[in-house]
């Protein structure tokens, strides 16, 4: 249970005892749930999601705009990006962010099928919605660069200070950012 992200030692250990004492009652229905989420559960094959059904929901939604791509690392930034409705595209997620250190190329990512998505052609933005950190950033610039020669437009999730943020408490890497992506008033 330790091994389950967000759990540390005293969590899962808490979460076992709590299964233990209601291992007659609780368990099973646990179990079976969790069968049935193996047995059920599929990816995408066209965006990378994961959903009971294959296309997922997203995908298959006739309401979404399908000339507007935003791209994710992972299921959980889909998810939400979302829950905000604030995006009316669709999405493709890459199953994570190139990494020297960790040995993550752009093979190991769902690049080549991004690429593939936007030469088929209908598609004319590219949202990329990558995490600010340094490994999410040279992901997207690489991006950035492989979709130079092709018909969209690419545009980047801003970054900087959030708001009610107060400058105190901001960390130098969000100030460098807010400082280089400021704008005139008005």
């Amino acid at each position: 249970m330790a091994r389950l992200p967000g759990l540390g030692p005293r969590s899962a250990r808490r979460a076992v005892l709590w299964l233990v004492k209601r291992r007659e009652s609780d368990l099973p229905r646990l179990l079976e749930a969790l069968a049935t989420v193996q047995e059920r559960l599929v990816e995408c094959e066209t965006c990378g999601n994961v959903d009971t059904m294959n296309p997922c929901h997203i995908c298959a939604d006739p309401r979404r705009d399908e000339r507007s791509l935003c791209v994710v690392e992972e299921v959980s930034d889909l998810w939400a990006l979302d829950r905000s409705k604030l995006f009316p595209g669709r999405y493709h997620v890459l199953g994570g962010r190139l990494s020297a250190l960790d040995g993550v190329g752009p093979e190991d990512l769902a690049i080549g099928s991004l690429l593939a998505r936007i030469d088929k052609g209908g598609i004319d933005e590219i949202v990329l919605a990558m995490n600010a950190t340094l490994e999410g950033q040279t992901t997207a610039h690489y991006i950035a660069e492989r979709l130079e020669e092709r018909p969209v437009r690419v545009t980047q999730l801003a970054h900087g200070l959030p708001v009610g943020g107060e400058l105190d408490y901001m960390d130098e890497g969000t100030l460098a950012q807010a400082l280089r992506a400021r704008r005139p008033v008005g």
